[in-house]
Parts: C-alpha cells; sequence; structure tokens
C-alpha cells in the first residue's frame, strides 16, 4: 500500500513509449503565440503584461550585459510554473518531480553563468573563491570550501525543485488516502480531513509557482555574480 504511493512519480507510458516528451512538450501548446495585430485579445494582453513584470522585476539588479537573458529566463519562468500546475490535476504527470529534468535544468545554465564569468572577468570570479583578508593557513580550506559550494549550487536547485514538488503531492496523495478510508468508519474526521485536503491543495499551488520562481530567481543571483 505504501509503496503505491510513489507510482505517480514513474514515467507513464502508452505501448511501452515514453509520454514525457508530450508532457514537456504540452506547456507551449497551451500559451497563444502573439498577434501582428495592433489590439490583442485580453489572453495576449495578460501574458504580455506578465512577461513585461516578470522581465523587469528580475533583471532590475543585473548589469546591463545580463539582460540578454531575459528572453531564456523568462521562458524557463512560463515553463516550470505551467509544468509545476498541470501536474496538480488529476489523471497527469508532473515531470518536475524528477531530479534528472530539474538537474537538466540547473545544470547547463548554471554552468554558461560561470563559464560567462570566467571570460569576462576571470579576476572577479575567482576572487569569490577566497575571501579577502583571509588568514594564510585557512587558505587552503578556503578554497576547498568555496570550489565545493560552487559545484552545489547545480545540484541545490534540482533537488529544492525536486523535494518541494514530491513532498507536496506526497502529503496529498496520503490525505486523500486517509480521507476515502475514514469516510465509511467516521465521517465527520472524513470532512475534516477533505477541508485538510483542499487547504493542502491552495498551498501546493502556491509552492508550484513559488518553486518555479525560486528556480528561476536563484538563476538570476549567479548571473548577477558573474557579470
Amino acid at each position: 500500500m505504501t509503496l503505491s504511493f510513489f507510482d505517480q512519480f514513474i514515467s507513464p507510458t502508452l505501448l511501452g513509449i515514453p509520454l514525457i516528451a508530450l508532457a514537456l512538450g504540452l506547456p507551449w501548446v497551451l500559451f497563444p503565440k502573439p498577434s501582428a495585430r495592433w489590439l490583442n485579445n485580453r489572453l495576449l494582453s495578460l501574458q504580455g503584461w506578465f512577461i513585461s513584470g516578470f522581465s523587469q522585476q528580475l533583471l532590475l539588479p543585473i548589469n546591463p550585459a545580463g539582460h540578454k537573458w531575459a528572453a531564456l529566463l523568462t521562458s524557463l519562468m512560463l515553463f516550470l510554473i505551467t509544468l509545476n500546475m498541470l501536474g496538480l490535476l488529476p489523471y497527469t504527470y508532473t515531470p518536475t518531480t524528477q531530479l534528472s529534468i530539474n538537474l537538466a535544468f540547473a545544470v547547463p545554465l548554471w554552468l554558461a553563468t560561470v563559464i560567462i564569468g570566467m571570460r569576462n572577468q576571470p579576476t572577479h570570479a575567482l576572487g569569490h573563491l577566497l575571501p579577502e583578508g583571509t588568514p594564510t593557513l585557512l587558505i587552503p580550506v578556503l578554497i576547498v570550501i568555496e570550489t565545493i559550494s560552487l559545484f552545489i549550487r547545480p545540484i541545490a536547485l534540482g533537488v529544492r525543485l525536486t523535494a518541494n514538488l514530491t513532498a507536496g503531492h506526497l502529503l496529498i496523495q496520503l490525505t486523500a488516502t486517509a480521507a476515502f478510508v475514514l469516510l465509511s468508519i467516521m465521517p465527520s474526521v472524513a470532512l475534516l480531513t477533505t477541508a485538510l485536503l483542499l487547504l493542502l491543495t491552495l498551498l501546493e499551488v502556491a509552492v508550484a509557482a513559488i518553486q518555479a520562481y525560486v528556480f528561476v530567481l536563484l538563476l538570476s543571483l549567479y548571473l548577477q555574480e558573474n557579470v
């Protein structure tokens, strides 16, 4: 019984064909394409307002050299938040609960920020590995610690997103199972559990949006250090 709770995180297949590609491509089908009209409809206007506001807020503390990442970071934000939200619907699959998928997003983008820093300002980039005023005896130890912390960043990005979404989905399924079992035994407790389930669902919607924003925000902070 307990092991079946984790079946929701297994990539679904149809006739032996993995459907994860369909799940990853679905967000781009849902968003409407910009039109050449002077006046757009409400959905396009709302989408444009969200993208513009998010880009300005995200790139405000970053130097103009990093503004080239606006389209990439905004697209990643829309992609992640759509995947997280779609995974809350019944009979759906959330690809962002897979650590491999999240690391595939985090590692190349983090590595790109590091390469940009090493290419454009190598002295400043390497200076992060050794704080100013460090005693001579602590220099090798601090360099090793800062290097490890640098390489842990993409792992932390992927694990944070995976752990938060996985924990939320498991908690919702456990609460729903408890409400179903208690319905015939203690109906009043089952109603309270159902109310708790609704609150957990609202919380998970907030977590899905916040974790997508945090993922992109941390990438922007890494970019800010290297431009």
